[in-house]
């Protein structure tokens, strides 16, 4: 039998306005307005801002460990720019501005990383989904939460982000092959900064590109410059334009870096050459952005203190309002889990015990007997 070609393929790599200030027109042309780029370059600017606040609120012991998104800014904020309002963004944890720029407040982020909950509970109706510590398991909750809307006839899709290193854990796989075999509208964008903490990209994959991974799972793919706001604003366009044609899931690699630490409990100086950091640094995509703008006549520097001088004001309020949130009762943690509390629980609650007076409520004063039995008997009622 003669040999014939099975699978041929290739993946296409998407720049539009690279690290030298060369823009292609025909690519870009109309992609974003000049009104949307200022706001989008003041988004970034922003959120690198916050990035060292946060970096001294940690260093000063007023919030735990954090990671910067320094670097990064370009991925999400060009996913965040292209999705409808009820898609889902569903991210890790260095996706601040797609997040900030849906409206999520400043200070839900503060609050998680000061170890407050209230800082998980995204304000609706952003449709964005708290921060994601755990490695890869967003991709699944993205394909869970398409699958859902597909099965109640709602437009709406998912884009969720992972880093290369997530790109090896079983829950990534798992959620490909999900979306692919049941065929769910999901954009699965692989942010590859070249380092999982202190493993380099190279230990977690071998091929030339990380986008050919979803070709296993017969997704299209694509690769980006993903510090080119430009290119992230494309691919997102055309990912999402696919998907919600399609009802199936798209691929998308983004190549970036981080230029900070992987949190601020890492020290990367160990692991990373000052050399490469520094060639990074050259790619910035904010410096992109403004050095574009400062061309075409849409930016100067007079612009850029107005802009420096609001941000700082409004990262201090954030701060401030983050700070001096109100501290929750303990009844919060009972009262939110169940419609109805169980009567052991409102013991629980109630005497703030769980030795012998949640095991035995007969030492309860009357009072607090007698709630606990009404309590018990409307559970009851009510099932």
């Amino acid at each position: 039998m003669p040999i014939t070609t099975a699978f041929e393929t290739k993946i296409e790599h998407i720049s539009i306005l690279d690290d030298k200030g060369n823009f292609d027109e025909k690519l870009g042309k109309g992609l974003i307005p000049d009104a949307d780029l200022v706001k989008l370059y003041e988004a970034m600017v922003a959120c690198r801002h916050l990035d060292e606040v946060a970096f001294r609120l940690q260093r000063s012991g007023r919030m735990g460990t954090y990671p910067q998104n320094m670097g990064q800014e370009a991925t999400s904020l060009g996913a965040a720019y292209v999705l409808r309002k009820d898609d889902w963004l569903v991210t890790c944890y260095r996706e601040n501005c797609g997040l900030f720029w849906r409206g999520v407040p400043k200070e839900a982020i503060l609050l998680h990383w000061m170890g407050d909950e209230r800082g998980n509970a995204m304000p609706r109706p952003h449709f964005a989904t708290p921060i994601a510590v755990p490695l890869g398991t967003q991709m699944l909750h993205a394909a869970g939460l398409t699958l859902a809307a597909k099965y109640r006839g709602l437009d709406r899709i998912a884009c969720t982000f992972f880093g290369d290193g997530a790109s090896s854990e079983g829950d990534f796989h798992e959620a490909c092959n999900f979306a692919s075999t049941l065929e769910i509208p999901v954009v699965f964008v692989l942010q590859n900064n070249f380092w999982a903490i202190s493993t380099p990209s190279t230990r977690n994959s071998a091929a030339p590109t990380f986008a050919q991974r979803g070709l296993s799972y017969g997704m299209p793919c694509l690769q980006v410059d993903g510090n080119d706001l430009f290119a992230t604003v494309y691919a997102t366009k055309l990912a999402s334009e696919y998907t919600r044609k399609t009802n199936k899931p798209y691929f998308i690699e983004m190549v970036t870096y981080r230029l900070g630490d992987h949190t601020t409990a890492d020290d990367a100086k160990r692991y990373r050459e000052q050399a490469e950091v520094d060639m990074w640094k050259g790619r910035d995509p904010i410096m992109r952005i403004k050095n574009f703008m400062i061309a075409r006549k849409l930016w100067d520097e007079t612009k850029e203190a107005a802009l420096l001088e609001r941000v700082a004001v409004e990262n201090s309020e954030a701060v401030a309002r983050a700070e001096n949130i109100a501290t929750p009762h303990h009844d919060e943690f009972f009262d939110a889990m169940y419609e109805v509390l169980p009567a052991d629980l409102v013991i629980q609650r109630d005497t703030m015990h769980t030795h012998s007076l949640g095991q035995d409520p007969s030492q309860l004063p009357a009072e607090a007997r007698e709630r606990a039995a009404q309590m018990s008997a409307a559970a009851a009622n009510h099932h």
